[in-house]
């Protein structure tokens, strides 16, 4: 039987490997990166994502789905994790998990909510929370590559200490040329924002985005209503549902 293929490459078979924590970073209050070493993991694409399974001394499994945050650094890899308080892996992995410990993770996963560094249409990232985090793997993938495509990163969030890799983006907006990144405050605005804090609207996408006569390669991800809302907004301005991807997540950690 041919092994599958995505976009025309092939998918290695997806196996369970054993990864061990190497780094923890403080991204926010609930918010932590965990860098994991994996060997023989086999490399991936920035958008993609992976499944983190945990077992206990009873047997029971519980597995959950995680966005890469970068490009693999050999064996190396990054995700982020946002805490769910009454999650069953989540607050395992941001409280109790200590460096060199296992865990089993699989992937790389997905195959359409990528961006690939060959590509030369512009891009327009939107991400609600820690939909942020597969985006970040784009921008980190664009300059490990030195792509000169222009991308534009609207980040909606609740209040600037929910800002996931703020001074990692700072600094990007700063020295990155062709990256833009613009933020929506939804509950408390910095000292010195323009405007009042509030959901994102047509008004944020028409101003910060790609007209649709560029052709930009959008993505959007976060909370399904954030998605929704997004897609719809990208749709309604004149963007190709087909140049639209897009990625949700619920509430399970």
């Amino acid at each position: 039987m041919a092994a599958p293929t995505t976009g025309g490459r092939m998918v290695a078979p997806l196996t369970w490997r054993v990864a061990r924590l190497v780094e923890r970073r403080v991204e926010t209050p609930s918010a932590q990166t965990l860098v994991l070493d994996v060997p023989g993991w086999p490399g991936h694409e920035p958008g993609q994502h992976l499944d983190i399974r945990l077992t206990a001394a009873d047997g029971y499994q519980a597995a959950r789905s995680y966005s890469l945050a970068g490009p693999a650094e050999g064996e190396r890899i990054a995700v982020t994790v946002q805490r769910v308080p009454d999650g069953e892996v989540s607050p395992y992995l941001t409280d109790t998990y200590a460096e060199g410990d296992p865990v089993e993770v699989r992937g790389p996963v997905g195959g359409w909510f990528v961006w690939r560094t060959d590509e030369t249409a512009p891009v327009l990232l939107v991400g609600g929370g820690s939909g942020v985090v597969p985006l970040m793997a784009m921008v980190r993938a664009r300059r490990a590559a030195g792509s000169r495509v222009p991308f534009r990163l609207i980040y909606s969030v609740r209040t600037p200490d929910d800002v996931i890799y703020a001074d990692e983006l700072r600094r990007r907006a700063r020295d990155d040329q062709g990256l833009d990144v613009a933020y929506i405050y939804t509950r408390a605005a910095p000292e010195g924002w323009r405007g009042e804090p509030h959901r994102i609207g047509l008004a944020d996408v028409n101003s910060h985005g790609w007209p649709p006569d560029l052709e930009p390669l959008c993505y959007v991800c976060g909370p399904t209503g954030f998605v929704e809302t997004v897609a719809d907004l990208l749709v309604g301005l004149g963007h190709p549902t087909r140049r639209v991807r897009t990625e949700r997540f619920g509430p399970t950690g």
